[in-house]
């Protein structure tokens, strides 16, 4: 399975003219740059995955350029990044074939997220989804912060997803029930209780705050949490390699 933050600014390419061949075996020679993906497109239905957004490179560095749509169909795996390997894989030809009602297609990242009953959870930070399908597997939602950093995200089974109105993704009520999944918290474990004297202080302060917060819902956890900061700063490595695992992923299920 694949994340939607594992495709951001994943290089995307189509072979030059005359270059034939495996497009997964092209050399960096063989391509043209198209751009980089920003944005990842879902079905009307907003379960599905059809393809990217990938913005090019601005003329002459000041021009800006309309963003290129790529289908998921049309791509593959190469170590130079994606490849676009059919005539059909962009723009308005790839739409017309995939017969996407294109003003009806969703963006999920960044959506603001609440139930049908108007609970409000935050907003989607990430989808996982199959990367030959398509198929959504999970969508997570959070504050996107030192919440969602501390104490997780909501992770959303699809077949939780009722749709979309006004602006937001609308799930089931039955979702404000699940768990977070745990962040920093949980996976530091045991190495909270073995901080030393001088931290103990902030790290009650985390704890109490992260406790009284979570039953308020991930929204409201990030403000509790933001004081934490005046007590001391505690910096998250980012994810490495996430260029790598994407690849990986991808050339196992186009097999």
């Amino acid at each position: 399975m694949l994340r939607v933050s594992q495709l951001m600014r994943v290089p995307v390419h189509v072979p030059k003219r005359g270059r034939n061949g495996d497009p997964r075996e092209l050399a960096p020679a063989d391509l043209s740059k198209v751009g980089e993906v920003h944005q990842v497109v879902f079905a009307p239905s907003g379960d599905c995955v059809v393809g990217f957004l990938v913005r090019r490179p601005d003329v002459g560095g000041m021009v800006k350029r309309e963003d290129a749509f790529v289908a998921l169909d049309a791509c593959v795996a190469n170590d130079a990044g994606l490849v676009v390997a059919r005539d059909t894989g962009m723009d308005a030809p790839a739409r017309e074939r995939l017969g996407l009602d294109w003003d009806a297609c969703l963006i999920w990242a960044g959506m603001d997220a609440k139930t049908s009953d108007g609970k409000e959870l935050g907003w989607v930070s990430d989808v996982e989804f199959h990367p030959k399908s398509g198929k959504v597997s999970s969508f997570y939602v959070g504050d996107g912060g030192i919440a969602t950093s501390l104490v997780g995200s909501l992770v959303i089974p699809a077949d939780m997803l009722c749709g979309y109105r006004d602006g937001f993704m609308i799930v089931d009520p039955a979702v404000a029930r699940l768990q977070l999944n745990g962040g920093l918290a949980a996976k530091a474990g045991e190495g909270y209780a073995k901080a030393k004297i001088g931290g103990r202080n902030v790290v009650a302060r985390v704890g109490e705050m992260t406790e009284r917060a979570t039953g308020e819902g991930a929204r409201n956890l990030g403000k509790m949490l933001g004081k934490a900061k005046k007590q001391g700063k505690k910096r998250v490595g980012q994810s490495k390699g996430m260029f790598g695992a994407f690849l990986d992923e991808y050339k196992k299920a186009s097999k």
